[in-house]
């Protein structure tokens, strides 16, 4: 089975350290791994993980530049970057074009740290933009543990009306739908057509309800996700295997969905062999 991580995060060498300080919450949120590209790859090999997502933020309206550098420097057979723009980015419509020029398959938008709503008018040129570009749009979504509870920006309800404004989106809401708001992840998003990843939530959910929420709303819209270097790839793993999903369905959400969703046109992120191809 090939595992793909549809959630993680990893920064340049020389700002990963600092990157990770300064978003650690000490005693509450700390950084399991390293955050650079090199201790990724150490703990993808450790959990046996072929490929991981690696989920930019701009955090400043000048950081899309850099990123979109960086993306294109780690881009390779087992990372795909997905890169950022911040909403106040001048021209920030054009920077999806480019990203979409580069062959990116997304970006990462997270509301609390980039400071919008997620249904905020204002976005809607560049998710106009992204869907015309076929380009994904990865949200952060529900509460996020270093800010306070809240704050709404990313709620599943605000999540609803973007896929309600913009059917044609590709769109990924992290955490099964919005992390610590699964109720309302139930009112407002399940059955939509909208993938969900599992980083950070089955030890809050419960495995009893995160098994009920990825039923309900498609094993197919499901893909596994880790959120690392904020929590350890092999534990993740073994919180999904430990969901009670039959083997075709652990397959899909595993790897099968992330390679059908994200591999159109690289075939890197198809096994070679019939047995590990994504799930119909």
């Amino acid at each position: 089975m090939k595992i793909i991580d549809a959630h993680v995060h990893a920064f340049p060498d020389d700002l990963a350290r600092r990157a990770i300080n300064n978003i650690a919450v000490p005693g509450t949120w700390e950084a399991v791994g390293s955050g650079t590209v090199g201790g990724l790859i150490a703990s993808m090999d450790a959990a046996g993980i072929a490929a991981a997502v690696t989920c930019a933020i701009a955090t400043r309206p000048g950081q899309a530049e850099g990123i979109l550098k960086w993306c294109r420097e780690i881009r390779g057979d087992r990372i795909i970057p997905f890169a950022s723009v911040h909403p106040d980015t001048p021209g920030a419509v054009g920077w999806i074009d480019r990203i979409a020029d580069e062959g990116l398959r997304g970006i990462k938008l997270h509301a609390m740290y980039q400071d919008f709503a997620v249904d905020d008018p204002r976005m809607g040129e560049i998710y106009a933009r992204a869907a015309e570009r076929s380009i994904i749009v990865a949200f952060h979504a529900g509460r996020d543990i270093a800010f306070s509870d809240d704050d709404d920006r990313a709620a599943p309800a605000r999540l609803a009306r973007v896929v309600d404004r913009h059917p044609d989106l590709t769109t990924i809401c992290t955490h099964i739908g919005g992390w610590r708001w699964w109720d309302e992840v139930e009112k407002h998003l399940i059955g939509r057509d909208v993938y969900f990843e599992t980083s950070f939530s089955v030890r809050f959910t419960g495995p009893e309800r995160a098994a009920a929420l990825i039923r309900r709303h498609g094993v197919e819209r499901i893909m596994f996700g880790t959120d690392w270097p904020w929590t350890d790839q092999g534990d993740e793993l073994e919180g999904v295997r430990g969901l009670g999903l039959s083997e075709r369905d652990l397959k899909g959400v595993l790897g099968g969905n992330a390679a059908k969703l994200l591999g159109e046109g690289d075939r890197r992120l198809f096994a070679e062999d019939g047995e590990n191809q994504p799930v119909p």
